[in-house]
């Protein structure tokens, strides 16, 4: 039986130096090469992409998928030699418990005061710190997908108030209003004490976070984005943390990564940054899926990963 060719496309990553391993074991019907080592691009069938160059698709004539090795599909979508093929995506139900382990912790530096305490513990001093009970804080949540879920699964119990905000209320669940629409998203950040955003990238939501947006949430609220980096105008939040407006905000993804090191977020007293590393799919977990859309394309079956790509998530 003849294997399925697929190609890694990437200009960042290594895809056959992370995925080789995993792809042998878990799924040996796949030939999947880096673009140097296809001898005969008429014959790939399916690309396994992270952030591909622009003419990255131009070589394969016969492509009939391009996958993403992640939850988001922006970084495809913006590639202009993409064909008109189906694009997929993971859906992984742990990555999303990781993600939401992330934003609970995010949640608690911020309300427990946590970065007070640890230069208290360097100052050697000894200093009680007052909190808001959770009963009283409200977390709004921008995203309610598999990862906007599981946040606020993970943060009910905890006992925060918890709102949010999507393009349908189709995912809701009990114990979460879910508001929709411009006059919802502004109902939602105007009693966000906390506001998570988990939103996929679109043009309606590139540069949502920004200075009308901060203008509208509580004095002294917190940003935590976890979405993309095109959501956020940076300069815009700035200022908002410089003049009081924002009291703290938890980034992951920035504008441009690595978030170069002369950046001022690096260095700001109220920011908390990461290695857009909040949460990643198992490698196993990324080959099963990409592997059983592989097996479907050539069947002639429907994807199971597959993404409207008019709507971009």
């Amino acid at each position: 039986m003849s294997r399925i060719s697929g190609v890694y496309l990437s200009r960042s990553l290594d895809l056959a130096a992370l995925f080789d391993e995993t792809v042998g074991r878990l799924a040996p019907d796949l030939d999947l090469r880096p673009p140097e080592r296809i001898d005969d691009p008429a014959t790939v069938r399916f690309a396994v992409c992270w952030e591909p160059a622009d003419d990255a698709f131009d070589a394969y004539p016969n492509l009939g998928m391009a996958a993403s090795i992640a939850a988001g599909i922006d970084g495809i979508l913006a590639v202009p030699s993409l064909p008109d093929i189906p694009v997929t995506r993971v859906r992984d139900p742990e990555q999303a418990r990781i993600m939401a382990g992330h934003v609970v912790w995010n949640v608690l530096w911020w309300h427990r005061r946590f970065g007070e305490r640890l230069a208290f513990q360097a100052a050697r001093r000894w200093e009680r710190l007052s909190h808001h009970a959770p009963s009283t804080v409200t977390i709004g949540i921008l995203g309610f997908g598999l990862m906007g879920r599981a946040a606020a699964e993970a943060l009910l119990p905890l006992g925060f108030r918890v709102v949010g905000w999507a393009r349908t209320t189709r995912g809701a669940i009990d114990g979460v209003p879910l508001e929709t629409g411009a006059d919802g998203l502004d109902r939602v950040v105007a009693e966000a004490d906390f506001l998570i955003n988990l939103l996929p990238l679109t043009e309606a939501t590139r540069g949502l976070l920004g200075a009308d947006l901060f203008a509208k949430m509580p004095k002294g609220a917190v940003l935590i984005q976890v979405g993309r980096g095109a959501h956020l105008d940076e300069a815009a939040l700035l200022a908002a943390l410089d003049d009081g407006r924002l009291g703290g905000a938890s980034l992951d993804v920035f504008a441009v990564e690595p978030l170069p090191a002369d950046h001022p977020l690096w260095s700001h007293p109220k920011v908390l940054v990461t290695a857009h590393d909040a949460a990643e799919a198992g490698f196993e977990t990324i080959v099963a899926s990409i592997a059983e859309d592989a097996r479907r394309l050539v069947a002639g079956q429907p994807l199971l990963g597959e993404v409207p790509r008019d709507r971009g998530y």
